[in-house]
């Protein structure tokens, strides 16, 4: 670890927490995010930050809710690709969801 940077899961820790609290104030402390995809693979290089959210909370619009997030943490961690699904109670699960759920770690 050099200072407070901690490279996990190819994020660093500041990283990490920027992704945590952006969660929490658009969903609620209760919120639960996932990282999947590419940057759970330290081998791998590249690749975009894929996450997944579940609320236990029904929201009134799923993709605007992902959009805004994205768009968040973008500004927050800077010009990269970021990818959100939102799995809320009304969500009609695709095999993308578990995919995430399955190979994803938790945030």
């Amino acid at each position: 670890m050099t200072g407070d940077i901690l490279l996990l899961m190819r994020l660093t820790s500041q990283q990490i927490a920027t992704i945590r609290k952006a969660v929490a104030e658009q969903l609620g402390e209760d919120a639960r995010v996932r990282l999947f995809g590419s940057r759970v693979d330290d081998a791998a290089r590249g690749g975009d930050i894929d996450l997944l959210v579940e609320t236990d909370r029904i929201l009134a619009n799923r993709p605007a809710e992902a959009s805004r997030l994205a768009a968040k943490l973008q500004l927050a961690l800077g010009d990269q690709r970021i990818d959100v699904l939102i799995i809320d109670p009304a969500t009609r699960m695709q095999p993308i969801h578990k995919v995430a759920r399955e190979t994803g770690v938790a945030l």
